[in-house]
């Protein structure tokens, strides 16, 4: 744990200076889609260490003075209220705190688009919403034959129906709350209306994986397929780019699936196409940037293994399916990954095996493995906390960070007035309990000013986590893995 394996001050730099290459290029106007989260990428960093999880909004600000975001957004995902999986926020809600974000970045937001839009009444109440907000919206409408019947899609009944939406800088950046949102069709459109008004703008695609440079069974690409396993994405050798060039370079389905489409698609807006292969339309610089890949192997498998535990979890919990769990023990394998490779595993599992109880382990920054296990005060995600903030602090294992005194009346307060069945404090809980008792005791001071020194550790328990404990270890930084099953044989948690 702790090897650096990836450069992120040469990412920012070479990251620029390629969109900077693309846009002159294309005459100083460039439509960039951009890919996956463009705040807070964990995957990115946990897969290649020393990648910092604000490194693309890092990158635009570089370059701000020539940066426009267009954030789109569909109209049928307002509708239905979708919500974020990692936010638990619908994407409308989403889209606002997007602007805010990227507005106090220093960040131009141009607008909004709303795609597939077909009147929907939410749909309306978020575009008058956002009017009213002083921010410009811009409506763009389902094609029929959209994307193979290349003839009308390319016409004034096809992308010429859609609103002309109206950038000021030379970098668009199209960006969404998340999949499925239309970022590649709002750029052909402008493409297609750029060209009507004689402006020769140019279009690329920026996703951080696979990493085109890598193998195709490389960790690091494997992970991504782990990371997407519910989406059935698979990477693959990109036939275009080796046919045009003699060499082999990854890239994965649905790009290599959609280029013959976007190659004509090019050809009839603008008379030729500027790319030989779907790789050819990235700008991503990312594989350029490792420097220790055996930090980056060792990462990405423990992320494999990680990505293995969540889908069997939310299987039990019936949010996903069988077959992702499937797809992810053949990544396993190809991976060469075993259990074995996360020591906090088998010491979580030993531990509660021992005790009859639900139990956690976590690996430390320096390698050492510290378990908790479940008492009648507090869980076993509580226990662990506190014995690994000790472990980190040089504190002694007996030595009382929270008085009795602290945690009784607590857990009565839960039972007797919040008429909580189950008295035992939860991580959040007993972060609480601990500052107040640093008021008048030093070590619980010491081992709270531990907690940043917890990120990046690796834990795991014999049983499914509550998501108040889930959450907060993930605030943390703290990488967790459970068993597939409830504490105590129950079939609901909250």
């Amino acid at each position: 744990m702790g090897k650096i394996g990836f450069d992120n001050e040469r990412y920012l730099t070479l990251q620029s200076e390629q969109i900077r290459r693309r846009i002159a290029e294309f005459g100083g106007k460039l439509y960039l889609e951009f890919g996956g989260k463009l705040f807070d990428d964990y995957h990115a960093a946990r897969v290649l260490p020393g990648f910092a999880p604000d490194s693309k909004v890092r990158m635009l600000q570089q370059i701000a003075a020539d940066v426009e975001i267009v954030i789109a957004i569909a109209a049928g995902d307002i509708e239905k209220n979708k919500l974020r999986g990692d936010l638990g926020i619908p994407y409308d809600e989403d889209v606002l705190r997007l602007i805010d974000s990227f507005r106090a970045l220093g960040l131009y937001v141009g607008s909004v688009v709303i795609t597939r839009w077909e009147g929907q009444p939410a749909a309306q109440s978020f575009r008058a919403r956002l009017e009213q907000l002083g921010v410009r919206c811009y409506r763009h409408y389902p094609i029929a034959g959209y994307p193979s019947d290349v003839e009308h899609i390319v016409s004034d009944e096809g992308l010429g129906r859609n609103d002309f939406i109206e950038t000021e800088r030379s970098l668009v950046v199209v960006t969404a709350p998340g999949p499925g949102s239309g970022k590649m069709a709002t750029c052909l459109s402008q493409l297609y209306h750029e060209n009507k008004r004689g402006v020769r703008a140019g279009y690329a695609k920026f996703e951080t994986f696979p990493i085109w440079n890598l193998p195709l069974k490389h960790p690091v690409n494997l992970a991504y397929e782990a990371a997407t396993a519910d989406l059935s994405d698979v990477n693959m050798i990109d036939p275009f780019h080796l046919e045009a060039y003699g060499k082999t370079a990854v890239n994965y389905n649905r790009d290599v699936e959609i280029f013959p489409v976007l190659d004509a698609m090019f050809r009839r807006i603008q008379g030729a196409s500027p790319y030989r292969s779907p790789t050819d339309m990235g700008v991503n610089q990312a594989g350029s940037c490792i420097v220790d890949d055996a930090a980056c192997c060792e990462a990405s498998r423990r992320e494999i293994l990680r990505r293995l535990y969540a889908a069997r979890v939310d299987a039990v919990r019936g949010r996903g399916g069988s077959e992702t769990v499937r797809k992810l023990e053949l990544l396993m394998n190809q991976a060469d990954v075993t259990p074995e490779l996360c020591p906090a595993v088998g010491a979580a599992i030993a531990k509660a095996e021992a005790t009859g109880a639900p139990a956690g382990a976590m690996e430390l920054p320096d390698g050492r493995v510290v378990t908790g296990k479940t008492s009648a005060a507090l869980g076993a995600a509580s226990a662990l906390l506190l014995n690994a903030l000790k472990a980190v602090g040089g504190i002694a294992d007996q030595l009382e960070l929270i008085s009795a005194q602290v945690l009784e009346p607590v857990c009565r307060l839960k039972t007797e007035y919040l008429r909580h069945k189950n008295p035992r404090l939860h991580t959040d809980e007993v972060l609480l309990a601990l500052a107040i008792s640093a008021l008048t005791n030093p070590l619980a001071e010491l081992a709270q000013q531990q907690l940043p020194k917890l990120r990046g550790c690796e834990a795991h328990f014999s049983v499914i986590l509550s998501p108040v404990d889930e959450q907060l270890f993930k605030r943390l930084g703290v990488h967790v893995s459970c068993e597939p099953k409830f504490g105590s044989g129950k079939l609901y948690q909250k």
